[in-house]
């Protein structure tokens, strides 16, 4: 069982989908959870601190948000711009990496100092499947997801000597609200399930649990890890 007691996490994105699962993990096993959304969940267990904010306006206020020490920061923001090729705008592409990549790289320059202050800390973003398997119709926000992944790399890098650990999850369809529309009929929840070589999409508490656990002591000696949450889609090929 993990063991949060003590520790201090900040989770972006947590009134939905994966990040409200990961609340409840985390506040279950003795967390105290600081969220970062645009609104407040009536669904999250108590004790969450929540400050209200848009991840792509100003950002400057989550410094002064936060306790000295923060043990565990994820961003779990991100978005689902699935177009051809062709009918992608340069305002889709912007859009995916303001939201994806400079939203986390925000995110985390406001928490360095309280990251570095708890002595042992933990950074985890979330990747997408299609970041690195050809997916079509997925080139604007794999690019975005390709650049989380490489940044997270150079992060793990450079913030080792300060025993801040940098890793990624990189989910494949998980039952979210972003995903709705790709889960909005028993065709399509059934077509996904035959894509993934487990025989099923993902849903939250898949992609949550395996957050908790890079967040947690018991993953001490890993950082600069991609890790596919993916029910094998992204290394294997289904029957």
């Amino acid at each position: 069982m993990m063991n949060f007691e003590g520790k201090n996490i900040l989770v972006a994105g947590g009134s939905s989908g994966i990040g409200l699962s990961l609340v409840r993990v985390l506040i279950f096993n003795g967390a105290t959870v600081y969220n970062i959304s645009r609104t407040p969940n009536a669904d999250w267990p108590e004790g969450v601190i929540h400050l209200s904010l848009d991840i792509l306006e100003e950002v400057s206020t989550i410094s002064s948000f936060l306790p000295e020490q923060l043990h565990g920061l994820v961003y779990s923001v991100g978005s689902i711009t699935l177009k051809p090729f062709t009918r992608l705008t340069e305002d889709d592409f912007l859009k995916d990496y303001r939201i994806n990549v400079l939203g986390a790289a925000k995110v985390i320059q406001q928490a360095m100092k309280a990251l570095k202050a708890a002595k042992t800390s933990s950074v985890v973003l979330v990747s997408s499947v299609a970041a690195r398997s050809g997916m079509s119709f997925h080139a604007s926000i794999a690019a975005a997801k390709g650049a989380v992944e490489s940044m997270a790399l150079s992060l793990a890098s450079e913030l080792a000597p300060s025993q801040i650990r940098v890793n990624v999850v990189a989910p494949s369809l998980t039952d979210t609200p972003l995903a709705q529309n790709l889960l909005n009929t028993s065709d399509r929840k059934e077509s996904a399930n035959k894509r993934h070589p487990l025989g099923r999409y993902g849903l939250p508490e898949d992609i949550s649990s395996a957050i908790a656990f890079l967040l947690s002591d018991e993953s001490g000696w890993l950082t600069g890890q991609i890790i596919g949450i993916d029910g094998g889609l992204g290394k294997l090929k289904s029957n």
